[in-house]
């Protein structure tokens, strides 16, 4: 629901306190001279105080209640009342000149997705945007440099929607309590979820994330936007909080567990330590990094020596698949994937052993759409 924020005090205008003063010095017969010499400061202190351009400090406050009888508190709020007023002067004029900026994010998804509320005033709406993004401007924003998307023509992002969802995952894993990261820790964990790999997102979803946590990865899963064509994401928060951000952006089951495991394969890895590492569709040269992630991701789900011994038979069956599954202790969809990645089966084969996945699936508490 549009709206913008009642009941809140945003006047016009407010009078510096130096005015007030020039009252009381009026109504009691003196002049800037007299304050000056009664209180110690210089004139061109007194004079400047009066003009709005010196700040009243605590000092001044108490000489000020001496000399006036009027108590230092009243002499304090007024300035802290009119510098703030001056600073929402000076911000609403940076906002006016920045609000162009707000057209290259995908406000109406960020909206509908709950992530910013709707204002109908523009520059409340600005300031929800900033006070989503954590800076006191858009010229702020941390983008991730573009070297991430291989500089392909084919391959086009835009870089604040990008920004967005990076956020809203920093966001989501501030929420996450997670113990100091140990790698021996997230080996033991990722051998636990390898076997959840069969269940259902309403039943491995919540253990995934708790397994993460108790070796120090925050897990989060946050809907891609528009443009952004990313799946997964990792980077370190801290040097002993890792993340990996998932977009379900692989809806196929033997994808998604290939995604996550191999985030698993960074943070294992420590890679990422000093940016963000994106897996997107841009398909084109592979880093190090990339190819010892992608190397993980395949051996821990099934090694090397099952997956050959199993292909040595030469059968395959939706029955042997299946066997062959439940013998190393993983959904039937990852091996139909294997096999189709590594050019053994074609892709249209024992497709109806995949599950998809969607976000009504998810648990809410863990889907960030609300």
């Amino acid at each position: 629901m549009n709206k913008t924020r009642k009941n809140e005090y945003n006047p016009d205008y407010v009078s510096p306190p130096g005015e007030t003063l020039q009252e009381l010095l009026d109504t009691q017969g003196l002049s800037q001279a007299d304050l000056s010499i009664r209180t110690g400061r210089p004139k061109k202190t007194i004079n400047e105080i009066i003009l709005g351009k010196a700040a009243i400090t605590p000092d001044t406050a108490i000489q000020l209640e001496r000399v006036l009888n009027v108590p230092a508190e009243f002499w304090l709020t007024r300035e802290a009342h009119y510098r703030a007023w001056l600073a929402h002067k000076d911000d609403d004029l940076r906002i006016d000149k920045e609000k162009d900026l707000v057209k290259q994010l995908p406000l109406k998804d960020m909206e509908s997705l709950g992530w910013i509320e709707k204002f109908d005033d523009t520059r409340e709406k600005f300031k929800a945007i900033l006070s989503f993004f954590g800076v006191v401007s858009l010229d702020r924003l941390p983008f991730v440099e573009e070297a991430a998307f291989r500089k392909s023509e084919k391959f086009a992002v835009n870089k604040w929607a990008l920004a967005a969802w990076l956020r809203k995952g920093e966001l989501e894993a501030q929420k996450i309590r997670c113990r100091p990261y140990n790698s021996d820790k997230f080996l033991e964990a990722l051998s636990a979820i390898r076997t959840l790999t069969a269940e259902d997102p309403k039943v491995f979803v919540p253990k995934l994330i708790s397994h993460c946590a108790n070796a120090g990865v925050c897990l989060v899963f946050i809907p891609e936007l528009p443009k952004t064509s990313v799946s997964g994401a990792t980077r370190w928060l801290s040097p002993d909080k890792a993340m990996i951000q998932l977009s379900l952006r692989c809806k196929c089951n033997d994808m998604f567990w290939f995604s996550f495991f191999h985030e698993a394969g960074h943070v294992y890895n420590e890679h990422a330590k000093r940016e963000v590492l994106l897996e997107t569709d841009f398909k084109g040269f592979l880093d190090q990094r990339e190819i010892i992630a992608n190397k993980f991701a395949t051996d821990l789900l099934i090694s090397k020596t099952d997956f050959t011994e199993f292909v040595g038979k030469s059968t395959f069956s939706a029955e042997s698949i299946k066997q062959f599954s439940r013998n190393i202790g993983v959904a039937p969809g990852i091996v139909v994937g294997r096999l189709q990645h590594e050019k053994i089966i074609g892709w249209e084969r024992f497709r109806t052993l995949k599950k998809e996945f969607s976000w009504d699936q998810w648990p809410k508490s863990c889907s960030n759409q609300d």
